[in-house]
């Protein structure tokens, strides 16, 4: 674990989805791999980089402008749309998740999520994990929501999230967990606190803009941010 600035208490806890969540990152990979490939085009670390956290229509804007694709961004979220349909109900919880989301929500801290996918890309990918994700108070989908006006790594989806609570905390209550550059950046302009889990190999000046980096969802250090601590399992190999 790194901590790289001065923590403060927070109320409420927003969780990003996609490679904090759900093992999605290597899935939009494959699809944009299989969709470039068609162009002799491959989806490189330095293109994802760039695009992770943006919403659909942002990230075929980017990819085809950074990799010069033969396509316009909307015939190229076509086919992205269309790869999803088979590959994103697939998506499985990533270590450390079920049991975060669990230990929060047992301990009364509201919790909720803010994606870039759109309800339709959300409702597809997430299908298997119903019942755990109905303990989040709300979600927003940043592709679909019209109160999100732009996406991250501005700051309007977690304003918009940290708006839905009951209590409407504000920003600096807030505690954000991302995995993507764009999401630590969004959530910083916010005046919100991060942590950040790292989906991809992530260069050290990203990760010294959040305010905590660890490995996985497992180890994120909720008592430094005056929240209940997670029990460590102390058991023995069978």
């Amino acid at each position: 674990m790194t901590t790289l600035k001065e923590l403060r208490s927070a109320s409420h806890v927003i969780f990003d989805l996609d490679g904090l969540i759900l093992d999605t990152e290597k899935l939009y990979t494959i699809v944009a791999n299989a969709i470039l490939g068609q162009y002799g085009k491959s989806f490189n670390l330095e293109t994802k980089l760039k695009v992770m956290g943006s919403t659909g229509l942002d990230m075929a804007k980017q990819v085809v402008e950074l990799l010069e694709v033969p396509l316009s961004p909307e015939e190229y979220y076509e086919q992205v749309k269309k790869e999803y349909q088979t590959v994103m109900p697939e998506a499985q919880l990533l270590p450390g998740a079920a049991k975060l989301i669990e230990h929060l929500h047992s301990n009364n801290i509201p919790i909720a999520i803010a994606t870039s996918s759109s309800q339709v890309t959300y409702d597809l990918k997430t299908q298997k994990h119903k019942e755990l994700l109905s303990k989040f108070h709300h979600v927003v989908c940043g592709g679909s929501d019209a109160e999100v006006k732009n996406g991250k790594p501005a700051p309007d989806i977690f304003l918009v999230c940290a708006s839905r609570f009951s209590e409407k905390p504000k920003p600096e209550d807030c505690l954000v967990l991302e995995d993507a550059p764009n999401g630590v950046e969004a959530a910083l302009a916010a005046g919100m606190q991060t942590i950040m889990v790292p989906s991809v190999e992530v260069p050290k000046d990203i990760k010294d803009k959040a305010h905590v980096v660890v490995a996985s969802l497992e180890q994120a250090p909720l008592e430094l941010f005056g929240l209940p601590a997670i029990e460590k399992c102390r058991c023995k190999d069978s």
